[in-house]
């Protein structure tokens, strides 16, 4: 089973760069997209089926804000869906689909930035407080969970470049990285990428300002974590640079599990 998570900053923008091209070959099983700044009258159609090879279901989730956020979630084999984890808030913004696959589930999750100011950084704060418990009641009740998504936190120091000038800037604050350390520790859920490569300088985004995309002056904030029993099933990972179709690259994690329809 193979799994993509992408942030496209706007699908529209990511597939005239080539997207959907670009998966017909790699041939994802699940594929989860965050960030598609889009409604359902402006995806693409060489992004649904039966346009876009191999994929059997696709669900998208805009944001009522048009052209922000939303979330989408596709896969070689029909699921079971549920759109939103319960916040009017947050799901207002389009930030949660989940698709079943029998005992497994797989989450795609866009968690909110608080870069643009206190406001949003509040807003960010009351996010990660409401979803965890969601999380924690999602584990507990299916056996196979994998939530991917940009979840707009750098967790460790080798997870940026520039970790100690960035340590009072959001995307690195202690209150962000202490949730993720909760998270970990209550939900027993493995970042994935992180248990394959240990390596330094892995990043997944990259700012637009100044050459950092050149000199690799990113930070790792897009994830794939599993329950332990598929983690450990978990053989490659890669963060897919050969080609740019937004400021964050996809992450591709192949597991040696099978996917199962929910049909």
């Amino acid at each position: 089973m193979r799994i993509i998570s992408f942030n496209a900053n706007g699908i529209r923008s990511a597939e005239r760069k080539g997207l959907s091209r670009w998966l017909g070959k790699v041939a994802p099983d699940v594929l989860c997209i965050q960030e598609i700044k889009a409604g359902y009258d402006d995806i693409p159609q060489t992004m649904l089926p039966p346009v876009l090879v191999d994929i059997k279901q696709a669900v998208f989730e805009p944001a009522e804000k048009k052209g922000y956020s939303g979330v989408a979630l596709l896969a070689s084999k029909p699921f079971d869906m549920r759109r939103g984890f319960g916040s009017p808030e947050f799901d207002r913004e389009g930030r949660y689909l989940q698709a079943d696959f029998g005992n497994l589930s797989v989450v795609s999750a866009y968690f909110p930035s608080g870069s643009s100011g206190e406001e949003r950084q509040n807003a960010k704060y009351r996010f990660l407080e409401a979803f965890l418990p969601h999380l924690k009641k999602l584990i507990a009740k299916k056996k196979n969970v994998v939530v991917c998504g940009d979840i707009n936190i750098a967790h460790k120091e080798i997870d940026l470049k520039n970790w100690k000038s960035n340590q009072k800037n959001s995307g690195f604050l202690p209150e962000e990285r202490a949730w993720l350390d909760r998270m970990f520790a209550e939900t027993k859920l493995v970042d994935v990428f992180r248990r394959l490569d240990p390596r330094p300088e892995q990043y997944t985004w990259w700012s637009n300002r100044g050459q950092a995309w050149a000199k690799n002056v990113g930070w790792r904030i897009d994830y794939q974590l599993a329950t332990p029993d598929i983690a450990e099933r978990a053989r490659a990972a890669v963060i897919y640079k050969d080609e740019r179709f937004s400021d964050h690259a996809p992450l591709i994690i192949d597991y040696d599990f099978a996917l199962k329809s929910s049909l």
